[in-house]
């Protein structure tokens, strides 16, 4: 992965090595920041990049804000004009992008400081990888979900976030790929970054947003499609026990994006090769996302065309 030029520090495009915060800062110290994750597509014969349902990710960035009492919160207009302006600056071209915009407390003090806050955008290429594109193995986590009276997962603070490493390390080192978390009442909830989907019959199935999970935009982006692909598509909750008759699985995140799940706790799901329904959601998804077809416009917003047309007015 090679190290683009620039960065976003408090609204400043800075040189890469320059984009730091200082270690007695409260984000720092405590965790106390709130980010979200994000795609830019390339689509060749466009020549541009699609980012990936922006406003909803600057919805969830505001709510992750107001939810931590951030003071002056960072608003969702500044941050997409930089993230713009970051993408432009670093002249990307050919890649797929992922974007980390992150709010913090610049300030010292102790957990309870709530600002000043500062902003910080990072934009790396990340083509494809191949665990998206050929499966997973995963292990379910002895590691706990953390309930929302404890750390709200719905929220997505860099903290919550170490929660989802120790299942990650744990199903590492037992020789998986990632891990699949249970709640406090022993329903599926999550995996470590990403969104849990299991298909029976006609029906992709997903464990409903009160199982401890995110509010995920990939989540309710692949509910839509898989409505719109003709199958039934339910929330609710997901026993351990039947994960062994799923005839497909997959996860899906920002990073993930839709992943097929081919075995979990080392028994194939189906017949442990990535299924039909899995494959066509994924591929309506890429195509989605990359604008490779018309289906839902209104979900990419166009970095380089959009800046021109902008500097037309």
């Amino acid at each position: 992965m090679s190290t683009p030029k620039y960065a976003v520090i408090d609204g400043e495009i800075v040189a890469w090595e320059n984009a730091t915060v200082h270690v007695a800062s409260a984000a720092f110290k405590f965790g106390t920041t709130v980010f979200e994750g994000l795609r830019a597509y390339w689509n060749a014969e466009d020549e541009d990049f699609y980012l990936f349902r922006m406003a909803e990710h600057m919805d969830r960035l505001d709510f992750s804000q107001r939810f931590m009492r951030f003071e002056d919160a960072i608003p969702a207009k500044l941050v997409t004009e930089k993230t713009l302006e970051l993408i432009h600056a670093n002249g990307f071209k050919g890649t797929n992008l992922h974007i980390m915009t992150s709010c913090y407390v610049a300030g010292m003090g102790g957990p309870g400081a709530c600002g000043p806050v500062g902003l910080a955008i990072t934009a790396l290429e990340r083509p494809r990888s191949a665990n998206v594109l050929n499966g997973v193995n995963v292990q379910v986590s002895s590691w706990m979900r953390v309930p929302d009276n404890a750390m709200p997962m719905r929220v997505k603070c860099n903290a919550n976030y170490n929660n989802g490493r120790l299942a990650t390390v744990q199903a590492t080192v037992d020789g998986y790929d990632t891990a699949l978390f249970l709640n406090s009442r022993g329903k599926v909830s999550e995996g470590p970054g990403m969104c849990f989907f299991m298909v029976r019959g006609n029906q992709v199935i997903t464990p409903h947003t009160s199982s401890d999970v995110l509010e995920s935009i990939t989540r309710e982006t692949a509910l839509q499609l898989a409505r719109e692909a003709g199958y039934e598509t339910v929330e609710r909750d997901i026993d351990r026990s039947e994960l062994a008759a799923a005839d497909e699985a997959f996860f899906c995140g920002t990073a993930w994006e839709v992943t097929p799940v081919l075995s979990i706790d080392r028994l194939p799901v189906g017949n442990g090769a990535i299924g039909p329904i899995t494959k066509g959601l994924q591929q309506t998804y890429f195509d989605v996302c990359e604008g490779k077809i018309e289906s839902h416009p209104e979900w990419r917003l166009p970095v380089y065309a959009g800046r021109a047309a902008k500097a037309a007015e």
